[in-house]
């Protein structure tokens, strides 16, 4: 019987492909993988269970098994992906309505278990998101602040500068004439 194994720090393509990896050595077939969660085809024993942990742990993954620890992360992983991987996606989304269909589970209880767990709220992690990835398109310099801003979703370039100047202490023209432009880890971003 297939079975869906959550999985924490999964952030990007290259993720996904070291998990699926972990996974078809141990012997299991991935039927489906994305940011988050593998779905393999059959019930790993309490032994194998140990056993992916462990080779995930080495990889800098951590399996998930209890329910809140997972909302926490499908929580994160849904914010990264829009932020992240997806085209302008994050400015069609109501970003509570998404959550809550996404996860089934009203948006309160989503919210209060998320803040509770990680210390700090969905939006300001979804804000810090939006922050690392202007810093990524910064770095390229090949789009201007009004794009940035409408890329990653805000109303305009002076909303961006504004929140970037209180996230970082600087403005965006600041941190692009940076040398040694610091970016963040995304499964190490908070607070």
């Amino acid at each position: 019987m297939p079975t869906v194994l959550h999985i924490k720090n999964m952030v990007c393509p290259r993720c996904i492909e070291s998990v699926q990896q972990v996974l078809t050595d141990l012997g299991f077939e991935v039927l489906g993988i994305k940011l988050g969660e593998a779905e393999i085809d059959k019930t790993p024993s309490s032994e194998q269970l140990e056993n992916i942990a462990s080779k995930l742990q080495q990889k800098g993954f951590e399996l998930l098994r209890d329910r809140k620890s997972v909302i926490v992360e499908q929580v994160k992983s849904e914010i990264i992906k829009l932020v992240h991987h997806s085209e302008n996606e994050i400015l069609n989304v109501n970003l509570s309505s998404h959550l809550s269909q996404l996860i089934g589970a009203d948006y309160s209880s989503i919210s209060n278990l998320f803040s509770s767990m990680e210390g700090l709220t969905i939006e300001k992690f979804t804000i810090l998101q939006k922050i690392e990835k202007a810093k990524e398109l910064l770095s390229y310099g090949e789009l201007t602040a009004s794009e940035i801003a409408f890329k990653i979703g805000y109303s305009s370039a002076a909303h961006l500068s504004a929140q970037f100047k209180k996230e970082t202490g600087m403005t965006p023209g600041q941190y692009k004439k940076l040398k040694d432009k610091s970016r963040n880890p995304l499964d190490q971003i908070h607070k």
